[in-house]
Order: C-alpha cells, then sequence, then structure tokens
C-alpha cells in the first residue's frame, strides 16, 4: 500500500510537472504535508516508493535543497535529459549541480501570490 505522503508528494511532482519546473526537497514535502526530514530522507523514501508505484512520474523533478546530486547518478542524467544544465562541484567530486539552481525551482508563495492579486483585481473590477 503507498504511504500518504508519497501520494502527496506524487501530486507535486505532476505540478512540477506541468509547471517545466525542479522543486527542492524541503519545499517538495511541505507542499504534500510533511517534513522532509534529516538530510532529506523521508523525502527519499517517498521518492522510492514513486519510482516503484508511479513509475511515469518525473520523480527527478526533486532534487536536493543545495541542487547538488551525485555525480554520473540516474538523478543527474535525467536531469540533463529534462533540459537541465548541471556541472560538477568544484568543492566535491562525487557531486554535480544544477546551474542557476535558484531560477530553476518552482516556488509556490510567489505563484500563491500572483493568484490572489489576480482574484483581488477582479473582484475591484467587478
Amino acid at each position: 500500500m503507498t504511504s500518504t505522503r508519497a501520494q502527496g508528494v506524487a501530486e507535486v511532482l505532476w505540478e512540477l510537472k506541468r509547471a517545466s519546473m525542479i522543486g527542492a526537497y524541503t519545499t517538495v514535502a511541505r507542499r504534500a504535508g510533511f517534513s522532509a526530514g534529516s538530510k532529506g530522507r523521508a523525502m527519499l523514501t517517498c521518492l522510492k516508493t514513486v519510482r516503484r508505484d508511479w513509475p511515469h512520474l518525473e520523480w527527478w523533478r526533486a532534487v536536493p535543497d543545495d541542487g547538488k546530486v551525485e555525480r554520473n547518478s540516474d538523478h543527474a542524467t535525467l536531469l540533463i535529459e529534462g533540459g537541465y544544465d548541471i556541472t560538477d562541484d568544484e568543492a566535491d567530486e562525487e557531486k554535480s549541480v544544477v546551474t542557476d539552481f535558484e531560477e530553476q525551482i518552482m516556488n509556490w508563495d510567489e505563484e500563491e501570490e500572483g493568484a490572489g492579486e489576480e482574484a483581488e483585481s477582479a473582484a475591484k473590477k467587478a
């Protein structure tokens, strides 16, 4: 049986796919209604479940909060195939980092603020 957390993460991954964005573990977990856990461990568990139960979902859109993934991993390869640039992390020879990470991640706070402003503007016109 799939966990409620994994179902929530699956829904957030679908949002990320529709927006053509990636999401940081902490933000994705919060959006799904839980804490990512120490070093993203709860998110990693959910992503394993997502990969198993919903292989069509783009699990790779969820990335560690620092934007770093294991060098030459499936995660790095799928991010590149998805159109994201990745460079080797000079400080850590085992990691690669998403280029312009801050500009690539989904920020739901901005999206929700924009939706609120649109609703407010429509209400004023009515």
